[in-house]
């Protein structure tokens, strides 16, 4: 425990799912953590839960001057942020021809442009921290295809690349990027996923927040040495399924 302390965070979609478990790990490894959400009251009662330790802040992460107005909040309430966790997104599961061109570009700008944005304006305060840690959220459909949600798996590749970019542009400034990659988590989002369309991977079960939530803190706390990388947390399931062989 303890192994963020004098860390400060910006969360987005920290107010429920697996941002939620995010921020509760971070303030318990010592962490100031802004909740940055648009669903207020949600937020609220997360910081109420957590006390001093967090921060609420109303974030819409497709508008710039939001962004620039939490960093701001951050800076100000706690000091020079270190650690901003790209989490918030929005998926759609819908035919390719049925999919406007209003829906493709509001997948897009959560998911992708949002953390364009959120990298643009934290960097100038980790640099007057020297350091950072940036931790993308994709997807194991920034992976792998997946039919009925074109918006959705080009917006997760799409963080797969800002990543690396990223990455090389900041490491002079001392900021490592990452991203990651889970798998089926049992979230909100989910909710309509049964547990029997996992069961052919190799660990043949949804996983929990917490479990992508301990390789957060990871990331953030011990892997000094990584930056531009995939971390993949989905019980294998890029791996393809689990198909038993006949030995003669």
């Amino acid at each position: 425990m303890g192994k963020l302390k004098g860390a400060v965070a910006i969360v987005t979609g920290g107010a429920s799912g697996m941002g939620a478990s995010h921020v509760r790990g971070l303030v318990a490894e010592g962490a100031q953590v802004v909740v940055a959400d648009i669903a207020e009251d949600a937020g609220r009662a997360l910081v109420d839960e957590l006390g001093d330790s967090a921060r609420f802040f109303r974030l819409d992460v497709t508008v710039d001057e939001q962004w620039a107005a939490v960093v701001a909040y951050a800076e100000q309430e706690l000091g020079p942020v270190t650690i901003l966790l790209n989490n918030a997104g929005v998926v759609q599961w819908k035919p390719w021809e049925a999919v406007t061109t209003a829906e493709w570009r509001r997948v897009v700008d959560i998911n992708l442009t949002g953390q364009f944005i959120g990298i643009r304006e934290v960097v100038p305060s980790m640099r007057r921290s020297g350091h950072g840690v940036i931790i993308n959220v994709s997807s194991t459909a920034g992976l792998i295809g997946f039919a009925n949600e074109a918006a959705y798996v080009a917006s997760k590749w799409g963080v797969r690349g800002l990543t690396k970019a990223a990455a090389l542009e900041f490491a002079p400034d001392h900021i490592r990027v990452l991203s990651v990659h889970p798998g089926g988590v049992v979230t909100p989002m989910t909710k309509d996923v049964t547990e029997e369309s996992y069961r052919q991977q190799p660990i043949p079960r949804l996983g929990e927040p917490d479990e992508v939530t301990k390789l957060v803190l990871f990331l953030a706390a011990d892997a000094t040495y990584s930056t531009g990388s995939e971390w993949v947390v989905d019980g294998g399931a890029v791996l393809g399924p689990v198909v038993p062989v006949p030995v003669e």
